[in-house]
């Protein structure tokens, strides 16, 4: 069920797509074949981590960080994440998320339900901003955790997390309410240029936002691509962050504009090439938080209850442990006064 029919990306208006601040050159140069800069990595310096500590508590309370903050810790960020693969390696136990699309309150939710970082291990699939009224917050949290416990939190990235997109549905329009300027979007969006585009749990389980695509056959070639760019208009980075599970076999016309859609001769044929046991995605909304696909070689799981403030779905996590055996939490969205709220009811004009 596609409830999640985002304007695709070539829809965006010319205007639009020359606003100030768009981008910055690719750096295809510098990576190598395992989509990970070249470089030695430096550990965290004491007072880099009570800064973030600092930012963290202020964060927790949904108050925003200052501009020069934010500079600051893009830069830290971007020491961390250029370092991992475009495959990012995740161990078992872990705990997987969908998107979260600026419902920062629910994703405070999200960790009560799962239990606190670093003390639970986490893997989150994209769409951190757009939609809800915090992705500032709520993007900024997220990639506080990633810098001050890089090996504990794993964050993809989803077809949100692109220039293009997020001038349409909030976050462009968020940054220049709460800070005066564009300068805050365009610090996260180069950034978001240097998150991994899947992750791979203990060899098992392929993490990504969207779906599979036709010109990749094998993991190795998602490991070739060059990520450190904007969400390109169509091709296989494309594919994997825009595709959707389908009823129907074979590849289909996505009614995105983006991407494809894949049946479960795909997904079968894919997790056997690449000895997998499953698919993990997001990018759907689904009303009971996840749902199963394809004789359940694909699992879509939706991280933002009562998305939009009015679809009145639950959300789910899903909790894998040493031995592989996953559990999946479902929670309703956190009490806000003051702010919508709806019964769970499917929409009509969803159906």
């Amino acid at each position: 069920m596609d409830l999640d029919t985002d304007v695709p990306m070539e829809d965006v208006s010319d205007d639009q797509q020359l606003l100030p601040l768009i981008g910055k050159e690719s750096v295809a140069n510098t990576t190598t074949n395992a989509g990970a800069l070249v470089n030695d990595k430096k550990d965290l310096h004491p007072s880099s981590i009570n800064q973030l500590d600092e930012w963290i508590e202020k964060l927790s309370r949904c108050e925003p960080l200052l501009e020069t903050d934010v500079k600051r810790l893009c830069e830290m960020a971007i020491d961390v994440l250029q370092f991992e693969e475009n495959v990012q390696p995740v161990q078992v136990p872990v705990t997987i998320c969908g998107d979260v699309h600026g419902q920062f309150h629910d994703l405070m939710e999200l960790f009560k339900i799962g239990g606190p970082c670093p003390d639970t291990n986490y893997l989150f699939m994209g769409d951190y901003v757009d939609r809800g009224y915090y992705s500032v917050e709520t993007v900024s949290y997220l990639v506080c955790m990633k810098v001050r416990f890089p090996k504990r939190i794993t964050i993809l990235r989803g077809n949100h997390e692109s220039r293009q997109i997020t001038q349409v549905y909030g976050f462009y329009d968020e940054c220049l309410r709460k800070y005066g300027s564009a300068t805050v979007w365009k610090l996260f969006t180069d950034l978001f240029d240097y998150f991994p585009i899947t992750a791979l749990v203990d060899s098992k389980i392929f993490c990504l936002h969207g779906g599979l695509s036709p010109m990749i056959e094998t993991i190795d070639q998602v490991r070739d691509l060059n990520r450190i760019q904007e969400v390109p208009h169509e091709g296989p980075m494309c594919d994997l962050l825009w595709s959707d599970p389908d009823d129907r076999g074979g590849w289909g016309i996505s009614p995105r504009g983006a991407g494809f859609t894949f049946g479960q001769d795909i997904s079968e044929q894919f997790n056997h090439t690449n000895d997998l046991s499953l698919i993990a995605r997001a990018h759907q909304l689904v009303m009971e938080g996840y749902s199963w696909s394809h004789q359940e070689s694909v699992v879509t799981i939706f991280s933002a209850p009562n998305y939009c403030y009015r679809c009145g779905n639950q959300a789910a996590i899903m909790e894998v442990d040493e031995q592989h055996n996953r559990q999946f939490l479902q929670y309703d969205p956190s009490i806000r006064p003051g702010e919508p709220s709806v019964t769970r009811k499917t929409p009509d004009y969803f159906l």
